[in-house]
């Protein structure tokens, strides 16, 4: 096992145990003597310590794992998942905005229509994804291929992973509030199944522009959430580095979501996160993506809109007094 190039802070004792790993193989090598009995006991130390630390991540630490650099990005997905993804560019209006990528693709020889927000791995592609933050001619192309999609009837796959929208003053000119508004009118009306999932970050209302969907699901180690743990701190305890405590109150992990009804279902990953075993955590969404669109597959439009509506008319539903509000 090699040691990681990325290593979070709760993860130092992993890298520890890989560094002694590293050098007992090392001196086998070297000394030709056998120490197969030690070098097994560390690996099952590493097996054993990788479990105990990934079995009780705080909040905190899964939005770290949401953000870590060497995790699969949207593309990465729709990649080993989907077969002939064909790009579609801009948004008839303004620009191409590369921070949110769309487009047909065939998901186990169905034609479906992706759309996706996309991180850079290398500084240069992080400028050119604008790090993953959609700007107002994102949502629209977005919208223009959910149109398209449904003209053709083709279901729709959204791949959330953003910190926000971009808060720039040129988007705020070109009206992003307006255009990830009218995408939440849009897809809660759009005549096509459509499902979400969320891989990584699901910031605010830049994740929401494209997540008004049939079924919402999301990574075991991703977080969604209205506002990051930063920002929350910032505004309630005036102080960034109480990150950890916003994260922990603003219930955003995977659990938390799920029995808030607020996502569908949460969607394993391998021990360690999912850049420990991309192709595993593929094969997990594309099964899950699968299932899903069958149950929606068997719903007529007029069933599947109602059932749409349902889901997002009860989102925030509370018990006061034996009074329902929502």
């Amino acid at each position: 096992m090699e040691a990681p190039a990325y290593v979070l802070e709760f993860e130092k004792p992993l890298r520890e145990l890989t560094k002694q790993l590293d050098e007992l193989r090392q001196q086998s090598i070297e000394t030709n003597v056998d120490l197969a009995r030690e070098i097994h006991a560390i690996e099952k130390k590493i097996s054993a310590t990788q479990s105990e630390i990934y079995s009780a991540l705080t909040p905190w630490q899964k939005v770290q794992v949401a953000r870590h650099p060497k995790r699969p990005y949207a593309l990465d997905y729709v990649e080993t998942i989907c077969t002939g993804f064909q790009e579609l560019h801009g948004d008839r209006q303004f620009n191409d905005d590369r921070a949110l990528v769309g487009g047909t693709a065939f998901f186990n020889g169905e034609p479906v229509m992706i759309i996706a927000q996309q991180k850079g791995r290398d500084t240069k592609e992080k400028i050119l994804r604008n790090f993953g933050m959609p700007q107002p001619e994102g949502y629209r192309k977005a919208l223009r291929l959910m149109k398209m999609a449904e003209k053709f009837s083709l279901p729709v796959f959204t791949f959330i992973d953003t910190p926000g929208a971009f808060p720039g003053i040129e988007s705020e000119a070109r009206h992003v509030s307006e255009a990830i508004a009218v995408n939440l009118r849009e897809m809660a009306m759009l005549k096509t199944p459509t499902i979400s999932v969320i891989v990584g970050e699901g910031g605010s209302g830049g994740a929401l522009g494209i997540g008004v969907t049939d079924r919402v699901l999301i990574f075991e180690n991703s977080y969604y959430s209205v506002i990051s743990p930063e920002g929350c701190a910032a505004i309630l305890w005036k102080d960034a580095a109480a990150a950890p405590k916003a994260a922990a109150a603003l219930k955003l992990s995977a659990d938390h979501l799920e029995k808030m009804s607020i996502v569908d279902e949460v969607i394993t990953e391998p021990l360690g996160g999912a850049h420990n075993d991309p192709a595993k955590a593929a094969a997990a969404l594309k099964y899950a993506l699968q299932k899903h669109l069958n149950d929606l597959r068997a719903l007529d439009t007029e069933k599947l809109l109602d059932t749409r509506y349902e889901r997002y008319r009860h989102l925030g539903s509370y018990v006061e007094a034996g009074t329902v509000r929502s």
